[in-house]
């Protein structure tokens, strides 16, 4: 018996070079987005998470200098 069986199902999540998929038995693929975060840094503090996926791809190259994609 599994002890998280009515808390578990099927997902499969392909973390590729360009997109990120995540796909659902009978649901197919709920999630397709570009493979990118963008990192806001500052001298005092870890860096924390600005946008992901689409929203970080569209940072690329238009960033402020406190502002990483990758």
């Amino acid at each position: 018996m599994n002890l998280f069986g009515f808390l578990s199902s099927n997902i499969a999540i392909d973390l590729g070079t360009a997109n990120t998929l995540i796909f659902i038995p009978n649901k197919g693929v709920v999630l397709d987005e570009p493979t990118v975060v963008a990192l806001r840094s500052n001298r005092t503090q870890n860096p924390t998470v600005a946008a992901v996926g689409i929203d970080a791809k569209q940072m690329l190259g238009r960033t402020p200098a406190n502002i990483t994609a990758i």
